[in-house]
């Protein structure tokens, strides 16, 4: 096995390098070039790879020569086959577990009632579960778009979940907590994660939304009895709602305040991280490429 030696985060734009990177998405190709986002694990970069035999393919690692400025101009390839998978998928800056331990402390705080407890049991005392949950990505390109970006995504939903719940005291915070931890869950199922980064099938035909819904009615089925009406709709209300509007993605548009509250948190931390990776790939004092998620460029 080849042992990878430099990562994208070591490399200074304005240079000639020589590294290995996974082609991530294949963006444009015609009889010339390949446009593609290459990645390893420290991050990820737009390339301009010329079209030799045609034979680049989402998933494959490459040895690259180019020059590397805001995108990566390769001048010459060739295949890696004998590599460690975890070196090529980018991956949260921070451990895991740290992750996780405040998602717990967040979840003490406010998780208190006998069904809010049991619900978050459920998924969070499943280890099965768990592990897709810590090694889950927040999306294929949209935001937390790396190993752990879920369990990271889901932190922040949390933590500005409660800060608005105190701020402007939401009758039902305990709700919102939950709901802002359980609004991703059908992530776990909808994205593949063990690279390259895509839509499962399942993904593709059904939607984080409705199979986080059905993880809920699986949830309740196994205690129907602990369960209140109001608990339930207003747990499933706000995971489907969560997008805000339906031009968004929801089902339904926001008709709660705690589905208001989760929506905001959502988006806040859904565009701040694209914000984080923009700065990441820009020189200050300079205008960031064009990004269609957020729908401008950044003046940094």
């Amino acid at each position: 096995m080849i042992t990878k030696e430099n990562f994208l985060c070591d490399i200074k734009s304005g240079t000639n390098i020589k590294i290995s990177l996974m082609v991530m998405k294949i963006m444009f190709k015609d009889s010339s070039k390949f446009v593609c986002i290459l990645v390893d694990k420290s991050g990820e970069v737009k390339a301009n790879i010329p079209n030799k035999n045609g034979d680049i393919k989402e998933g494959s690692v490459i040895a690259v020569e180019g020059f590397k400025d805001k995108n990566l101009d390769v001048k010459k390839y060739e295949f890696v086959t004998n590599y460690d998978l975890s070196d090529y998928l980018p991956t949260v800056k921070r451990p895991i577990e740290d992750i996780m331990k405040e998602i717990d402390a967040l979840t003490d705080k406010y998780i208190i009632s006998n069904e809010g407890k049991a619900m978050n049991d459920y998924f969070f005392k499943d280890e099965v579960f768990l592990d897709k949950f810590k090694r889950g990505i927040g999306g294929v390109s949209m935001h937390h778009n790396y190993i752990g970006g879920l369990a990271e995504h889901t932190l922040n939903v949390m933590y500005l979940t409660s800060v608005l719940c105190e701020r402007y005291e939401c009758k039902r915070t305990e709700i919102a907590l939950l709901s802002a931890k359980l609004h991703d869950i059908g992530k776990v199922y909808e994205l593949y994660f063990d690279g390259p980064f895509k839509y499962t099938l399942r993904g593709e035909m059904e939607g984080h939304i409705v199979i986080g819904v059905e993880l809920i009615d699986n949830a309740v089925r196994e205690n129907k009895a602990l369960y209140s009406d109001d608990f339930v709709t207003r747990i499933k209300g706000c995971i489907v709602q969560h997008h805000g509007k339906p031009e968004f993605g929801s089902p339904r548009g926001m008709k709660m305040e705690e589905s208001f509250i989760v929506n905001f948190a959502d988006s806040t931390d859904a565009t701040m991280n694209k914000i984080a990776q923009i700065k990441d790939k820009t020189q200050p004092g300079n205008w960031s490429d064009y990004d269609r998620r957020i729908d401008t460029k950044l003046y940094l």
